[in-house]
């Protein structure tokens, strides 16, 4: 099977590459010493090879979480003579339920070794996308937001640059988190480059939250908040359940809040769980402007048996953070991203039309067709 990879956030693939995903993507958690502040994770199986080459390693354990999310890395990596690379940091939604809401990545890279960024590519373009990049090229955090449905497996390309002159040593790092996934385990996944080794699946330490820099901003958004505490590291900060812009250190977290309105919850999710401040954050004045309306110009298909279960397509505009309903009855499995939405079609009454809308805070578009056949 092949993977197509773009530019991430480009609609229009500026550069593609593919990939030949048996031969490249592996879950790069092996066994070796535990650093401190982990914990070992169910021992999984590695077959370790040299520096420059690609390995593969045996999958996690079944999740004990409803929701979860699986993090590996694997790649042609820098070392010996070779002064440049790639590398892929793959995940997989790994529990019994459909997994929701934003998803965080992190990539960090050691001394020497720089990215120039992402490159993610995943049809259909059912979710958003976003990532920033440190000044210094070696800090990537990423939120991948949609729903991913069990089973379902993405990754993203980074090409690795190294410094002239520089020992290629050190350990790449990869994370994820999602604040539904109450399983830690399967969240962390390192390479060592220096022995051109998997190291060993972590699980990192429960994080705590222990106060709140600011507690009050205006509705707009833009208010500078620290949350500080314990084992923040490779975190995402959550105000009224939309990600903060910024960053996280294991004792702090420097962010800038959404736009929102009223008295919300603040809470950091990082690989190893989710905490909660016990203030909240109060946004004053008026709140900022809902997003436009959505549209929907297209379904594919446009019918489908009685008996739902069919996989519609919806096109349109402004649909990110979409429900989708058809005549009423809320559709399965939906997943929004600007302009497109995945959505599974509930069983209907009767054959016949159906109207087909997408809601979303900007409010309820205009109907589509959908004709249920018996």
């Amino acid at each position: 099977m092949i993977t197509r990879l773009a530019k991430a956030g480009v609609a229009a693939a500026l550069s593609v590459t593919t990939l030949t995903i048996g031969a490249v993507l592996a879950t790069g958690t092996a066994a070796a010493a535990t650093p401190k502040g982990s914990t070992p994770a169910v021992s999984t199986s590695a077959v370790s090879t040299s520096k420059g080459s690609t390995s593969k390693v045996s999958a996690p354990a079944v999740s004990t979480s409803a929701q979860h999310v699986t993090v590996s890395q694997s790649g042609n990596y820098p070392g010996g003579f070779f002064t440049t690379g790639t590398m892929s940091a793959s995940w997989v939604s790994a529990g019994t339920a459909d997994l929701t809401g934003p998803t965080h990545f992190t990539v960090d890279l050691p001394p020497g070794v720089t990215t120039d960024g992402a490159m993610f590519y995943s049809t259909p373009y059912d979710y958003t996308f976003t990532e920033t990049l440190s000044p210094d090229g070696r800090h990537l955090e990423a939120v991948l937001t949609g729903t991913r449905v069990v089973g379902k497996s993405e990754f993203m390309k980074l090409n690795l640059r190294t410094t002239p002159g520089m020992p290629i040593t050190g350990v790449i790092t990869v994370t994820a988190a999602n604040p539904n996934d109450t399983d830690p385990t399967g969240h962390v996944s390192r390479y060592d480059l220096g022995t051109g080794g998997y190291l060993p699946a972590t699980v990192q330490a429960a994080p705590a939250v222990t106060g709140l820099g600011a507690t009050t901003g205006p509705g707009t958004g833009g208010t500078a908040v620290t949350v500080s505490g314990s084992n923040l590291a490779h975190g995402m900060v959550l105000v009224g359940g939309v990600p903060a812009a910024g960053s996280c250190t294991d004792t702090a977290c420097t962010v800038t809040t959404p736009g929102g309105s009223g008295s919300v919850a603040v809470s950091v999710v990082t690989p190893g769980g989710t905490a909660a401040a016990a203030a909240t954050f109060d946004y004053t004045g008026a709140a900022p402007p809902a997003p436009p309306a959505p549209s929907v110009s297209s379904l594919s298909p446009a019918s489908g048996p009685v008996a739902g279960g069919t996989r519609v397509n919806v096109i349109g505009g402004n649909l990110t953070y979409g429900t989708v309903a058809f005549g009423g009855v809320p559709a399965t499995h939906v997943s929004c991203g600007p302009s497109f939405c995945t959505a599974t079609a509930p069983a209907g009454a009767q054959p016949g039309p159906v109207n087909v809308t997408v809601t979303t805070a900007g409010g309820t578009s205009a109907s589509a067709t959908y004709t249920y056949t018996a």
